[in-house]
């Protein structure tokens, strides 16, 4: 086992070389994967742009009934046309995703905790590799708690969902959860991003941070940032124009698109910088032309 005493703090990232495997397939990190896999990764990444807008709606399987999300039978079937994957549940899929809606469908398969406990990072695997297949999942999403009481249990979990996965061709998505007493810091996201990345799965889900360019050229997968917390609207799109500019190939904005007083032309904005280029003051024009 390497020896934590004397270890050099890595810093040659090489940010301006483009990842190096990735001329047979457009997905990082995917080009020696199978035909069914990479198949799946289109219907996650747009393969005009290489990049994807999530929308995350699984925040009721810890927090309960959510504002913004109290009626996601009305608020999903408006936002299909506009983002690219719906990252939720099962249970809430099923009921409230039509199945004619085609669109990506990151299945959240690790639970286990909620808002009444003080550590959230014990969780399990709660849904079987069969469910995923009869759901259509194009990937299976996992947080991961690294650094956290849990980190062992949370890597297990991966690990079990990531094997599963590749026996079936379907991706895993790392969800590098950030606790409490956790820093968001270019040196926490660096070494949960690889470790998760280390671990097998087809793309991360982490958060902005300082040098940001640096984490997503040590990670040998597709990184789809997290928006977080409920921002106004121009630092909600200025965070997706950020990462996007450097490197991510996606946005997966929960709150700052639900919680948002007009969450349709929201997602409208998001799309625009991550499918077309715009930058977050264009965005941000276009949201408000939208709205009025």
């Amino acid at each position: 086992m390497a020896d934590k005493d004397g270890l050099k703090v890595a810093k040659d990232y090489k940010v301006d070389i483009p990842f190096a495997n990735n001329e047979g397939f457009y997905v990082k990190g995917a080009n020696n994967l199978d035909w069914g896999m990479q198949k799946h990764l289109s219907n996650i990444f747009n393969p005009k742009s290489g990049n994807s807008v999530m929308f995350a709606f699984d925040h009721g399987y810890f927090m309960g009934s959510t504002a913004g999300l109290e009626r996601l039978d009305l608020l999903l079937p408006k936002l299909a046309s506009y983002v690219d994957v719906f990252m939720g549940t099962r249970g809430a899929i099923r009921t409230c995703v039509p199945p004619q809606i085609t669109k990506g469908i990151a299945l959240r398969v690790s639970s286990g905790s909620s808002m009444l406990n003080d550590d959230l990072s014990h969780e399990v695997v709660a849904v079987d590799i069969e469910d995923a297949i009869r759901m259509n999942a194009d990937c299976m999403a996992v947080q991961t708690f690294i650094g956290a009481d849990g980190q062992l249990s949370s890597i297990d979990n991966l690990s079990k969902v990531i094997n599963a996965g590749m026996r079936y061709s379907i991706p895993t998505l790392g969800v590098v959860a950030v606790g409490k007493d956790m820093a968001r810091t270019d040196r926490f996201f660096k070494l949960a991003t690889r470790i998760v990345a280390e671990m097998g799965v087809q793309l991360v889900k982490t958060y902005n941070c300082d040098n940001f360019e640096e984490i997503v050229a040590a990670c040998p997968v597709p990184i789809v940032v997290a928006g977080g917390k409920k921002l106004p609207e121009p630092e909600a799109l200025n965070l997706a124009y950020t990462v996007i500019s450097k490197g991510a190939r996606g946005v997966d904005m929960g709150r700052n698109i639900f919680q948002s007083e007009h969450p349709v032309e929201m997602a409208q904005a998001v799309a625009k910088i991550v499918h077309e280029g715009f930058t977050d003051k264009e965005a941000y024009e276009f949201y408000l032309d939208a709205i009025h």
